[in-house]
């Protein structure tokens, strides 16, 4: 009997997971279309191009809004089982809430697995395509800013920048090698500075060793050099800012980096640790899901139940970004950080369950 119960509380979950994921995608891509079409517009893009950048970003749209999909389903499945008694029904045959529940947690579970699975190898791919198809095709931009694992290089004209790591809230640059080219491309100066601080007059080197190759050549020091490179501070926040979309390894491999380096890496460690720890929001929205119906499915209708799911997910969303922010800062360790928000609704979740039970 249970192994039929839990094919017909499986298929419920998932008729209705497949519902709520569909139309969440497909208000995801409206808004965003809508956002964006006016600017890709006005860049000349072709229909093709557009096409292609809404589909190399669905992966990461899945990751974004999945966990919703999973919590509304969760909702609305045991909401509609509850009103029509079937819950009951299944309690008077001695079957437990745990056991009744154990096919929904199976499936929160896969697609937390699925959604790991998208943000390692999916993502950091199809993020890359769409970056390219619409700075390079779409806007006609020419790249010459580049982050990946261990470096960020900038080329601006006679000049070639590269440097270890970028720290927003100071806009300064550390670990900087500039390099400046004749006009056939061969090294003239290099420069290396512990920082480069952005300020009212553009780029300023501090503490820097200057080795020239021309004439005698020889070694340098001074504490302050301009330079005139034309890289934004904005430029150098978008780019901090997709690091969000490395694999997990990439950003271990740059925070071991940076620590070899000798400099902080608990941004990326924060990073990396959450590419762990986000997934699992769907199960975790399951957790807390679960006992949420179960306490308020004989009475909410099919409004609450979605008024409820948007209420917990945002409150999730809003708490888990609350406290990665400290861990990107260096309040609190990366890995606390990281899954913070998680242990924070598991315990809900659980605690609810416990009131349940006492019911």
């Amino acid at each position: 009997m249970f192994g039929i119960v839990g094919r017909y509380l499986a298929g419920t979950w998932l008729r209705l997971f497949l519902l709520c994921q569909g139309g969440f995608l497909a208000v995801y891509l409206i808004l965003d279309f809508m956002e964006k079409l006016g600017r890709f517009s006005k860049a000349g893009a072709s229909l093709s191009a557009i096409l292609q950048f809404f589909l190399f970003k669905i992966p990461e749209m899945l990751g974004q809004t999945m966990p919703f999909a999973v919590l509304m389903a969760t909702l609305l499945a045991l909401g509609m089982l509850s009103r029509s008694s079937e819950l009951t029904a299944l309690r008077s045959c001695g079957l437990s809430i745990p056991r009744i529940v154990l096919p929904i947690l199976m499936l929160g579970l896969l697609c937390s697995l699925v959604l790991l699975v998208n943000s390692e190898f999916v993502v950091p791919k199809s993020y890359q395509q769409m970056e390219h198809i619409e700075k390079v095709v779409i806007k006609k931009q020419s790249v010459n800013t580049f982050f990946r694992l261990n470096n960020i290089w900038f080329r601006s004209n006679n000049l070639i920048l590269q440097a270890k790591v970028f720290e927003p809230l100071t806009r300064t640059l550390k670990g900087v090698t500039v390099w400046e080219l004749s006009a056939d491309m061969q090294p003239v100066r290099r420069m290396d500075a512990e920082q480069a601080l952005y300020g009212s007059g553009g780029w300023e080197l501090l503490q820097v060793r200057t080795r020239s190759f021309a004439g005698q050549g020889g070694v340098v020091a001074s504490a302050r050099l301009s330079v005139p490179l034309t890289l934004k501070v904005d430029d150098l926040r978008i780019l901090d800012n997709n690091a969000d979309n490395f694999s997990f390894r990439k950003l271990r491999e740059y925070a071991v980096s940076l620590e070899k380096g000798g400099y902080p890496a608990g941004r990326y460690r924060t990073m990396m640790h959450a590419k762990l720890a986000l997934p699992f929001g769907a199960f975790v929205m399951v957790v807390l899901g679960i006992p949420f119906a179960l306490k308020t499915g004989r009475t909410s209708g099919v409004a609450m139940g979605i008024g409820a799911g948007v209420a917990i997910g945002f409150a999730y969303f809003i708490i888990n970004a609350a406290v990665q922010s400290y861990g990107r800062s260096g309040v609190l360790p990366p890995f606390v950080a990281a899954w913070g928000a998680n242990l924070i609704f598991v315990l809900s979740g659980i605690w609810l369950s416990m009131t349940v039970k006492q019911q």
